[in-house]
């Protein structure tokens, strides 16, 4: 029985290596994590405006024929939603009104998902699930707003 035991004892554990790549992945801090996560909905949305810029036409046409959204002229919602997709990307990039433009895109995802794209939805909970992150946790240490946050606290 004794010998049993020792053999046991010798032979290492796999749960200390696990243990430790476990502890090293969580020691990774948000503030790190916050900056491809921005990047990576800015590029979203940014790929998006500059597409509608260079067939402005076409993206009219789109938003007459195709997007359908209900009350808002097809006109109007194209602008806006050009708007959104060439300003919320810089605001990402800098860190500076994140939660604000998160909450906007956020907003135009869920438009989309409801009534241009419902079956997009695999795509759409990914940049929700991204936005939503940011929206709660803000753009991190490396960004404007927290610059503009240490100003604020003094």
């Amino acid at each position: 029985m004794s010998r049993m035991s020792t053999t046991a004892v010798a032979q290492p554990s796999i749960a200390a290596p696990l243990i430790r790549i476990r502890n090293a992945l969580q020691s990774v801090s948000y503030d790190w994590l916050a900056i491809p996560l921005r990047l990576a909905v800015a590029n979203v949305f940014w790929s998006s405006g500059t597409e509608k810029l260079a067939d402005w036409n076409a993206a009219l046409a789109l938003f007459r024929d195709e997007y359908r959204l209900p009350v808002l002229p097809p006109e109007i919602a194209a602008y806006m939603a050009a708007s959104i997709e060439l300003t919320t990307p810089f605001l990402l990039l800098f860190g500076f009104f994140t939660r604000g433009a998160a909450l906007v895109l956020l907003g135009m995802t869920t438009v989309i998902e409801v009534f241009v794209y419902p079956q997009a939805w695999p795509t759409h909970i990914q940049w929700a699930a991204m936005l939503l992150v940011l929206l709660c946790r803000g753009a991190g240490k490396f960004s404007v707003d927290e610059l503009i946050w240490r100003k604020m606290k003094g």
